[in-house]
């Protein structure tokens, strides 16, 4: 029982007794003064309860009120003073304390939706899993990476998701960061690891984009590298083959000399061969920037269809394009696109050797995918396609890759190369 009820059953008892008392000096002839000494004790108890329920019964109600409010966690009202000095102190002291819970707890609202917004807004990828390993929040950039629908995120575990960067987050251990190249040409630094709440480890993934800045460096490295090659070998094989050219126009007038002045020729001929081929390597790099205009995308694909008809007959390789009609048209400048598609059609030719299919497609919204039915590429292959000069040919120079990598990052198209569960090896390009 609360000291509130304990005050009024001694307040009820001592009324009790005092109307005892008073019927019994009523009634009885003896000497009442012992009966009006006791009467006059009880009246002065019931004044001391009245004080004491003034200076002890009433705060202590006040104060129990104030444990309610914190319970229900209703730092909004105050308690109001009782006229007692003891008392007012601590219902002073307890209303402070609620402007400072109140105002904490403003704070960390305000601070919390701050880094809700934060994240939201972050250039790198944030995914937060729940203690069971689901995925229970996803920012937008995260999403975009994955390349799939929020709903199809949330309340799975990273390993169910189907994505080629879920997969590499998915082999990360806590703690772990990784750089990862993906089958789209692009390049993230992933990381896993936790932050404590409650006294619970809540792991996350932090997921950093570096294509740019590494494709910059690359760019830079090999540009420098091809350009004094380049610059050697041209300067080198102009001086010999000039001089291969005099000393056979002198010996072709001597008798016996054709075998050596064929010599001299073949030798001439492989040095321009090789001035073709360091040729080749520093044209990547002289890459000009696209000219974009409106243009039809089914056309474009139409037009490189029927230029590579020929080389697939010959390989008995079947070439099919569907085209949706209501694809429309897309910025892109045409005869950058053309020499695009026409080295994925060349590359996925070569892929099948003989007796093949390649099925071209466009549909809405304005995307397009060349599909072969190749051995395939393998996951350490994937990983290494659009890195400079890295070729599966055996006389490959690893180029034909970088140029269609730059041609669509200036397109401010996205891209990837994977071969499927189906079997299908998909070149997939998307226009903004």
């Amino acid at each position: 029982m609360r000291i509130k009820s304990f005050f009024i059953i001694l307040a009820l008892i001592l009324l009790a007794l005092s109307g005892a008392l008073a019927y019994w000096a009523t009634h009885l002839p003896d000497s009442r003064l012992p009966y009006y000494i006791m009467e006059g004790t009880i009246a002065f108890i019931l004044i001391y309860l009245i004080v004491f329920y003034n200076k002890i019964v009433k705060p202590m109600h006040t104060i129990g009120n104030g444990m309610e409010l914190l319970r229900e966690q209703d730092f909004s009202s105050r308690l109001s003073p009782v006229g007692q000095h003891e008392a007012d102190r601590i219902v002073n002291i307890f209303n402070r304390m609620m402007d400072q819970l109140k105002n904490e707890r403003l704070r960390l609202r305000e601070q919390n939706h701050f880094l809700d917004l934060l994240i939201q807004a972050s250039p790198m990828g944030v995914i937060i899993t729940d203690l069971d390993g689901n995925i229970s929040q996803a920012n937008p950039m995260a999403i975009k990476m994955l390349g799939i629908h929020l709903e199809s995120l949330l309340n799975k575990p990273i390993e169910k998701i189907d994505s080629p960067l879920a997969s590499e987050l998915a082999a990360l251990s806590k703690e772990e960061t990784r750089v990862v190249r993906l089958n789209d040409a692009n390049i993230y630094r992933c990381t896993f690891t936790f932050f404590i709440d409650r006294g619970f480890q809540h792991p996350f993934y932090l997921i950093e984009r570096m294509t740019d800045e590494v494709i910059r460096a690359e760019k830079k490295a090999y540009e420098k590298v091809i350009r004094m090659i380049a610059h050697e070998v041209n300067n080198t094989t102009a001086g010999i083959t000039s001089t291969l050219d005099t000393v056979e126009q002198a010996l072709a007038t001597e008798k016996d000399m054709e075998e050596i002045c064929d010599v001299m020729h073949v030798c001439t001929e492989r040095c321009f061969s090789m001035s073709k081929f360091i040729t080749r390597f520093a044209d990547v790099v002289k890459i000009p920037e696209p000219l974009l205009s409106r243009n039809s995308l089914n056309e474009t694909a139409t037009t490189c269809v029927r230029f590579m008809e020929g080389l697939c007959n010959d390989h008995h390789i079947q070439l099919t394009l569907q085209c949706a009609p209501d694809v429309g048209d897309v910025n892109l400048d045409t005869s950058l696109f053309e020499q695009v598609l026409v080295n994925i059609i060349k590359n996925a030719v070569e892929s099948i050797g003989q007796d093949g299919e390649i099925r071209i497609t466009t549909t809405a919204p304005a995307s397009l995918e060349v599909a072969d039915n190749g051995p395939g590429i393998s996951k350490e292959t994937e990983e290494k396609l659009f890195s400079p000069f890295f070729s599966t040919k055996p006389h490959g120079q690893g180029i034909g890759l970088i140029f269609i990598r730059e041609v669509l990052n200036r397109h401010g198209c996205t891209f990837s190369l994977r071969t499927y569960n189906d079997g299908w090896t998909r070149f997939r390009i998307s226009f903004p």
